[in-house]
C-alpha cells in the first residue's frame, strides 16, 4: 500500500526534460484564441449563445462519434471525432472562463498534478511490474487524497446504462462484493435466465420487467470478468445484426420480393447465408 509520507515531485521537476513536438503547444494555444474570439462581442452569434447546458448534447454526440471511430479502427476518422471533443472541452472552457469560475490553464494544471501524485509508481521509488499492481497504486493514491472511491452514489445516473451497471460492480468488487471467478458470474446469468423464464410463465409483467433488468446486470458482469467494456461488444454486436439484416433486405429486394412478403424461413435461410459470407471473408 502507498506509504502517506509519499510526496509527489514538483511539475518542473516532471517536465525537465519532456519535450514535445514543435507547435504542439502552440497549436493548443491557438484553439483557445480561436475560441475566444467566437464568443467575443462581435463573434458568432450561435457560439455567444451557448451555455454548459445548452451544449451538453453536442458532448456525448461527439464522445459517441469518437467511440465508433475507435470501434471502427478509422485513424482519419479518429483524428476528426478527436477534434470535435477537443471543440467541446475548448468551449466549456471558454465559457468558465468569461464568468471567472476557472480557466482551462487552471483545469490542466490540477490534472497534472492529479496524474502525478496517482503514480507514485512512476514518479516515486515504488514501482509497479505490471497493470495490476499500477492499479492498485493509484487506487491507494485516491484514497490517500481522501477521495471517495467506493460510493456508489458518485456514480453519474446520466451514464448509459451499460456504462453505469458495469462501473457499480467495479466499485462493489473493491470490497469484495464478487465471486472468485468467472463461474460465478456465469451461474448468476442461468439463475436469473431460469427466474425471467418464471416470470413470463406466471404472466407478471412487473416481475419480468425486474427479471430482465437482473438477467442483463448479470451479463454486464460477465463482460467485467472478461475484460470486455458491454457498451462496446454490444455495439459490434448492433453492427453485425444491420449489416446481416440489410443482405437480407438486398436479396430479397433482388428476387421481387420484400420483408414484408418473404416468410420467416426464407429470412432465416438468407441470415445462415449472410453468415457464412462475413465467415469467408475474415
Amino acid at each position: 500500500m502507498l506509504s502517506k509520507t509519499y510526496t509527489p515531485p514538483s511539475v518542473d521537476d516532471v517536465v525537465a526534460g519532456i519535450e514535445l513536438p514543435d507547435g504542439e503547444l502552440d497549436a493548443i494555444a491557438l484553439l483557445i484564441k480561436v475560441m475566444a474570439r467566437l464568443r467575443a462581442q462581435d463573434g458568432c452569434p450561435w457560439d455567444k449563445a451557448q451555455t454548459h447546458r445548452s451544449l451538453l448534447p453536442n458532448l456525448l454526440e461527439e464522445a459517441y462519434e469518437y467511440f465508433a471511430a475507435v470501434q471502427d479502427g478509422d485513424l482519419a476518422a479518429m483524428k476528426e471525432e478527436l477534434g470535435d471533443l477537443w471543440l467541446q472541452i475548448i468551449f466549456h472552457g471558454q465559457i468558465a472562463a468569461e464568468s471567472n469560475s476557472f480557466t482551462l490553464g487552471q483545469t490542466a494544471r490540477e490534472l497534472a498534478l492529479k496524474l502525478i501524485r496517482r503514480h507514485p509508481h512512476v514518479f516515486g521509488e515504488n514501482k509497479a511490474a505490471n497493470a495490476d499492481e499500477a492499479l492498485a497504486a493509484w487506487t491507494g493514491a485516491k484514497r490517500n487524497e481522501g477521495e471517495h472511491t467506493l460510493s456508489l452514489e458518485l456514480i453519474p445516473q446520466a451514464m448509459p446504462a451499460l456504462l453505469r451497471a458495469r462501473k457499480i460492480q467495479e466499485k462493489a468488487a473493491k470490497v469484495g462484493f464478487e465471486w472468485p471467478d468467472i463461474e460465478g458470474a456465469l451461474a448468476k446469468v442461468d439463475e436469473e435466465l431460469s427466474e425471467l423464464k418464471q416470470a413470463l410463465a406466471q404472466g407478471d409483467k412487473s416481475r419480468t420487467e425486474d427479471e430482465l433488468g437482473d438477467l442483463l446486470f448479470a451479463v454486464v458482469n460477465v463482460a467485467r470478468y472478461l475484460n470486455h467494456c458491454p457498451e462496446a461488444v454490444l455495439t459490434i454486436t448492433n453492427d453485425k445484426f444491420q449489416r446481416r439484416f440489410k443482405f437480407i433486405e438486398e436479396r430479397l429486394t433482388e428476387s421481387g420480393q420484400s420483408l414484408k412478403t418473404a416468410t420467416l424461413e426464407e429470412m432465416d435461410v438468407l441470415w445462415e447465408e449472410a453468415k457464412e459470407n462475413e465467415k469467408r471473408k475474415a
